[in-house]
């Protein structure tokens, strides 16, 4: 890079995307507004709340509270309860599960808690240990 330049240097990385909302240990709660990650590596405790799509490949320990689409990566661990519109779960979830639209297990994942949801769809190679309550929206 020249050093007297007066041509501004490219950013590496696209800006970050919009805000986001996500309980940390401190009790703050956080949201996500678009697209979101919650990468492997990163644990929260308290209520995780967004309203369009989240990844979760980390550890939560509380309350996720969503209108829209989760997907729990095959490293997440999730203690607590989770309420979302759709939500994919390919990791470990120990609570109980409440979709208005779709719930999938997909292979490789464990649930030890209840499921409601209007459609459920099982992978032959996912472990569920719980109970199930499908019932179609009229």
């Amino acid at each position: 890079m020249n050093m007297f330049s007066t041509r501004k240097s490219e950013p590496a990385a696209p800006p970050p995307a919009p805000a986001r909302e996500t309980q940390s240990t401190n009790g703050a709660s956080v949201s996500s507004a678009g697209g979101g990650l919650l990468s492997r590596g990163v644990s929260i405790k308290g209520t995780v709340k967004f309203s369009n799509e989240l990844l979760i490949d980390g550890e939560v320990e509380g309350e996720i509270d969503s209108s829209g689409n989760l997907t729990i990566g095959e490293h997440a661990s999730i203690k607590g309860q989770v309420r979302s519109k759709s939500i994919k779960v390919r990791g470990t979830v120990e609570g109980d599960i409440f979709a208005t639209e779709r719930c999938e297990l997909q292979a490789g994942c464990t649930l030890k808690g209840d499921i409601e949801a209007p459609r459920l769809v099982v992978d032959e190679n996912a472990t569920f240990l719980g109970s199930a309550k499908v019932t179609p929206k009229s």
